[in-house]
């Protein structure tokens, strides 16, 4: 009898000793998951996709090179009436915050994405609208250009804001909505 009480007793100390281990990597393989990297996609809290295209003067110029800052990802043309009407705004927008200290970044700036097939209307809206900020690229491409098929768009003005470790914390925003989802992202 006693034989058979030690036996159980030993038997169920070598479970609970496999449960707690069981446990433990649990408990770590749950942590190391929840570190893994978001998932690229066009949804908020998703990685924003990288774009790497050409500005107007040829220089190659990668979405993941403004990395730190609050990025507006902003889908436009030079023949879109919309896109000219919101471009005052987004100006004003880039005036008033780029030297901001902000919550998931540091300044903020616009990545500007032609959906243009002429180049030289293309820069020339860039003069006219005083769209200040360096980061102007575009395919050349209108409807079929490359960023525009990689961030699904259908319509124009459309945008994205990125914080500063590339994830998408809104999109389309326009008007006074871009200015107060700003403000509120302001560090304090």
């Amino acid at each position: 009898m006693n034989k058979i009480k030690i036996y159980l007793i030993t038997i169920s100390l070598v479970i609970s000793a496999f449960s707690i281990i069981n446990a433990k990597n649990f408990t770590k393989n749950s942590v190391e998951n929840n570190k893994q990297k978001p998932i690229v996609g066009l949804n908020v809290g998703n990685k924003a996709p990288e774009l790497k295209f050409q500005s107007p003067d040829g220089k190659i110029i990668a979405l993941s090179s403004l990395k730190g800052q609050l990025v507006l990802i902003d889908f436009w043309a030079s023949w879109c009436r919309p896109c000219r009407t919101e471009n005052p705004n987004v100006v004003n927008a880039y005036l008033k915050f780029q030297d901001k200290n902000f919550k998931q970044g540091k300044g903020f700036t616009v990545y500007s994405v032609s959906l243009d097939k002429n180049k030289s209307a293309w820069t020339n809206a860039i003069k006219t609208d005083n769209l200040f900020w360096k980061n102007h690229v575009s395919d050349l491409g209108g409807w079929h250009s490359k960023p525009g098929q990689i961030y699904g768009i259908r319509s124009i003005p459309s945008n994205f804001l990125i914080n500063g470790d590339g994830i998408i914390i809104a999109k389309n925003l326009r008007g006074q909505r871009l200015h107060e989802v700003l403000n509120y992202l302001v560090k304090n």
